[in-house]
């Protein structure tokens, strides 16, 4: 990197230019982009933590914080280029070990964790609606304390007399039963229960399971190969889990409840991100999907911890070869982890309170090696991103804010120190906002990142690169628009509205979630203008043999 004289994202894009507003935009979306994909590695971390240690979520966001900053302040680059290659090459090894394993312990409509864990036999009851609407059990045993809904959506809180547990049942009404849910009780002193209990109390069970398997309600089906994996969970019945949430005096209920889906739907687009407008989709479900995709695949080529990896390799060939390697290994892997999801989904493991945890879970259901084994490796992966992220904010504070835009005179010591320092303030954020965004889905707030990247730093790669009439101002205006337009987006989207601030989405001013396909068009469209406005003034500068005003002051330095 030093011989090549380029340090940071900023420096490549500004190597044509010159110009101090593209280093300073360029600096500012760093910044930006690496905190925002920070705060879904520390969530992850402390996700991560507590179940193989038994930490609290906030100790497991300080633990990898405080580890990170110690690598990033004391070995820097090397270290974390080293930390991603090992886990890489682990992390792959290890998936397809686990799906070996997945295919050979086959399916089952009771999943036992191969024998270790009895799945829990959830309860159905007869009941009957009274004239005044209210459900009513057969079973005498319980007594009805609550009821909520109305519909096809009804939820009963029962107590048994006999063990004085309460517990809440969803009512079918096509089948005229109640039936047995999980769920979570905030209660008003601040207490958390889980099915009416404390955690140490084990009254909560992990799930997922087939109620049918090839229209048989209790079977197993033994191995399976890679084809008959896929057709065994067409030709059978998933059982999801949605989620209410009802509100109980001075308590309030999530519940739980079964959803009995097709596999055919299970594997089919839709299930997750809405498409089909034969299923309910919207012109806005249709949209938030595109923009999701736009985001996921832009942000990637955009993300400054990873254009900075390009420039520690030694000559453009060896980049390229580790382009083409590394777009092959991920491919791969992201084929793995479909196997991987599905086998969580139908193999009892899914933890419904934490849909970060189902890939360890799943290990662990196979032996408590490969879940250390797992755990280690996830917990490297979150060291290596974690510490990629800081080196390249460390990179654009010292580097490209003090020293070539404020031209603050240091020596290369200096500079060292003052990304040690940066690294250090980077480190303590991000904890922070690990753990004010606890519980958070990881891949949510990782789409907020690649969002980010695509809309402020993809249009001025691809057009400095392609687009000759590119302009200083042009890219310094499209770096500007695609951080506020995104970030705005973000913040005032209904996702936002709902899982941050706490507010019903109905109040949110942005229909969708994801802002890439209004963000990156724009960031776009502003670089064409604007360089097109200011072209003519770059020509008679460079006619002039001068360059632009911008870069005047980093030229006479």
């Amino acid at each position: 990197m030093k011989r090549l004289g380029k340090f940071t994202f900023a420096d490549a894009l500004d190597s044509k230019f010159k110009s101090r507003g593209i280093r300073l935009m360029a600096a500012i979306s760093t910044l930006i982009v690496s905190m925002f994909y920070l705060i879904p590695q520390m969530v992850g971390a402390g996700s991560l933590v507590t179940p193989l240690l038994g930490l609290p979520h906030w100790a497991g966001v300080l633990m990898v914080g405080t580890i990170v900053i110690i690598i990033v302040a004391t070995a820097g680059m090397a270290s974390t280029t080293y930390v991603q290659f090992l886990k890489g090459a682990l992390l792959v090894i290890f998936t397809l070990i686990m799906v070996i394993a997945i295919m050979s312990r086959g399916f089952s409509t009771s999943p036992d964790q191969g024998g270790k864990t009895p799945y829990p036999d959830f309860k159905v009851i007869e009941a009957t609606v009274s004239e005044a609407g209210q459900v009513e059990p057969a079973d005498s045993s319980y007594t009805v304390t609550g009821q909520w809904g109305t519909g096809d959506l009804r939820f009963v809180k029962l107590s048994n007399e006999s063990t004085g547990i309460d517990t809440v049942w969803k009512y079918d009404d096509e089948k005229k039963v109640l039936e047995e849910t999980l769920f979570v009780t905030q209660t008003g002193s601040g207490q958390t229960l889980y099915n009416g209990g404390t955690i140490d109390e084990e009254r909560f069970y992990q799930v997922g399971h087939m109620s049918e398997i090839d229209g048989n309600t209790n079977t197993e089906t033994g191995p399976v190969g890679i084809f008959s994996f896929f057709s065994t969970i067409k030709n059978s019945t998933v059982i999801l889990w949605d989620k209410q949430v009802v509100s109980d005096g001075d308590d309030t209920i999530t519940i739980y409840y079964q959803n009995p889906t097709p596999g055919s739907e299970v594997l089919s687009p839709g299930l997750v991100f809405k498409v089909d407008s034969d299923k309910g989709a919207t012109a806005t479900d249709k949209a938030d999907f595109i923009s999701l995709m736009l985001a996921l695949f832009f942000g990637t080529a955009a993300l400054p911890h990873i254009l900075i990896r390009y420039y520690t390799v030694p000559t453009p060939a060896c980049a390229r070869k580790s382009t083409i390697v590394a777009i092959a290994v991920i491919g791969f892997f992201y084929v793995l982890t479909l196997f991987i999801g599905l086998g969580a989904m139908t193999g009892g493991v899914v933890d419904i309170t934490n849909n970060n945890m189902s890939a360890p879970l799943l290990a662990k259901s196979f032996g408590i090696a490969l879940f250390a084994i797992i755990s280690a490796i996830a917990f490297a992966t979150v060291l290596g991103t974690v510490s990629g992220l800081i080196v390249a904010s460390s990179g654009a504070v010292a580097h490209d804010l003090m020293d070539k835009f404020l031209k603050i005179r240091m020596t290369d010591k200096g500079k060292v120190f003052a990304g040690k320092i940066t690294a250090i303030v980077v480190g303590c954020i991000s904890m922070v906002l690990g753990i004010l965004f606890k519980g958070m889905n990881v891949s949510y707030l990782v789409g907020w990142a690649f969002a980010i990247a695509a809309s402020a730093n993809l249009p001025a790669i691809i057009m400095i690169l392609f687009w000759k009439k590119t302009t200083a101002k042009g890219v310094v205006s499209s770096i500007l628009i695609g951080l506020i337009s995104s970030v705005s987006l973000i913040l005032l989207s209904q996702k936002t509205f709902n899982e941050v601030y706490h507010l019903s989405h109905i109040h949110a001013p942005i229909q969708l979630n994801n802002p890439a396909i209004i963000s990156v068009p724009l960031s776009f469209l502003t670089l064409v203008i604007v360089s097109l406005i200011t072209r003519k003034a770059s020509a008679r500068d460079e006619d002039r043999g001068s360059i632009p005003l911008e870069g005047a002051e980093e030229t006479a330095d």
